[in-house]
């Protein structure tokens, strides 16, 4: 009964990590800002960290399933 909530929220991290990190790694690409009126190597490194961090988060709650 437990493992539904944990399959559903290791998933969302997991969707919003992947696509915030292709996201960005597209937008770095163009050469386009990934944050207006930032500096464009810190807002992709903060975009970057945070979709990491939200895969690990997912990665975590699917591994305790």
């Amino acid at each position: 009964m437990e493992s539904g909530p944990a399959i559903f929220t290791g998933m969302v991290f997991a969707l919003f990590g992947g696509g915030l990190l292709v996201w960005t790694a597209v937008r770095v690409r163009q050469r386009q800002p990934v944050a207006q009126g930032v500096s464009p190597v810190a807002s992709a490194t903060v975009a970057t960290l945070a979709a990491i961090v939200a895969l690990a988060v997912g990665a975590w709650c699917l591994a305790r399933v």
